[in-house]
């Protein structure tokens, strides 16, 4: 069961010692409390852990100082959607909205190599009208001895240049926990001139360890992909673990499955996955085109497939598109081959604007009909 208390009631009010009083009454059942902190309000959600039939859920409702209460019908408690449930399905961070009803992109470089491939990157971004980018300064590599990323040495030119382009979000990813200390000083030390998603890759999807740590920050959102190579549900829990922690500004990457049956593709794509996660979850969806295709193949009609692969991702719903550009993709460190051209990013772009419209009267359509 979750129980939503009014804004500004917190766990030193007489509100909620009256409902813990009550609660303990019952046996077996374990609260948790979660403060969720926005810009001019505090709003705390209690999560019963338990045996929570006996509990009658007009009788809690009743309570001065509650808002809404939520039985737990799915086996995803925080993320999860449930019956009754009208927790918001989005959050905004440093003025830019994800929601399962929007569409973010994310193009940039998958990893830092140059302050001149960084600026190059941001000021056509700005060009273009983008606000969020990704940058790799950190990157986890099947061999021990390809390119690591420069880590923490290049986090202060590339947030100083997202400030300069007006960037507000960069997704970025972070394989120890060290990482998000080293971050957040990078911000500090630079005066906060951006934002940062924080990014579990698929290798780390089932580091729970990681998992627990970053969840347990709230300053940043965090952007965690699907496991390569395990279940839906495994790596929907892997979201769980972040959100049991305390951090539910939590957006789900789709970016391919391992298997040899989606060649001559790196990974066989899996963004039919994006309205199915939407409905199990509140959490907006990711799609990365460009580590699922892995390569510029270009089909027949001239289009590239990163650009087909999007299209499907964008249609089905996305909310978020993780797409790798570099100035020379040929000079890039890391997964270059897979890499769009500057010059392609208006193209890009307005494929993106073309397709999203189409899901947007698909909507329509069948919201139309049902009205019906």
């Amino acid at each position: 069961m979750i129980i939503v208390l009014k804004p500004n009631v917190d766990t030193d009010s007489r509100e909620f010692r009256r409902i813990e009083s009550h609660v303990n009454n019952f046996q077996n059942i374990e609260i948790l409390v979660h403060n969720i902190q926005g810009k001019q309000q505090l709003l705390t959600e209690l999560y019963l852990i338990g045996n929570t039939a006996a509990l009658s859920i007009d009788e809690i409702k009743s309570f001065p100082g509650v808002e809404h209460v939520i039985r737990v019908s799915e086996v995803y408690r925080v993320l999860g959607r449930h019956k009754g449930d009208s927790r918001p399905s989005h959050f905004t961070y440093n003025g830019v909205t994800f929601s399962q009803d929007n569409l973010n992109v994310f193009a940039g470089l998958c990893a830092v190599d140059s302050p001149e491939s960084v600026e190059a990157m941001m000021k056509a971004l700005q060009e273009n009208g983008q606000v969020c980018t990704r940058m790799g300064a950190y990157k986890p590599r099947t061999s021990p001895y390809s390119f690591q990323g420069h880590g923490a040495a290049c986090l202060p030119y590339v947030f100083d240049l997202a400030g300069k382009y007006g960037i507000k979000v960069i997704a970025m990813e972070v394989t120890h926990e060290s990482h998000v200390d080293e971050i957040s000083a990078a911000l500090r030390s630079t005066g906060s001139p951006t934002g940062v998603m924080l990014q579990i890759g698929t290798r780390n999807t089932q580091n729970f360890e990681l998992l627990k740590s970053v969840g347990r920050q709230q300053e940043f959102p965090v952007l965690l992909k699907r496991g390569f190579g395990i279940t839906l549900d495994e790596s929907l829990h892997a979201a769980e673990y972040l959100a049991s922690e305390g951090n539910q500004k939590v957006i789900f990457g789709l970016r391919g499955m391992k298997t040899n049956i989606g060649d001559p593709h790196r990974n066989l794509v899996d963004f039919a996955h994006v309205p199915v996660v939407k409905n199990l979850t509140r959490m907006p969806v990711c799609i990365d085109p460009s580590h699922s295709v892995g390569g510029r193949f270009r089909s027949s009609d001239r289009i590239l497939d990163i650009m087909h692969i999007t299209a499907q991702g964008v249609v089905a719903g996305a909310n978020m598109v993780l797409v790798d550009f570099h100035p020379d993709p040929s000079k890039a460190l890391v997964d270059g081959p897979q890499a769009l051209r500057l010059d392609e990013l208006p193209l890009f772009l307005e494929d993106v604007r073309i397709v999203r419209r189409a899901y947007e009267q698909r909507v329509e359509l069948y919201d139309a009909a049902s009205a019906i």
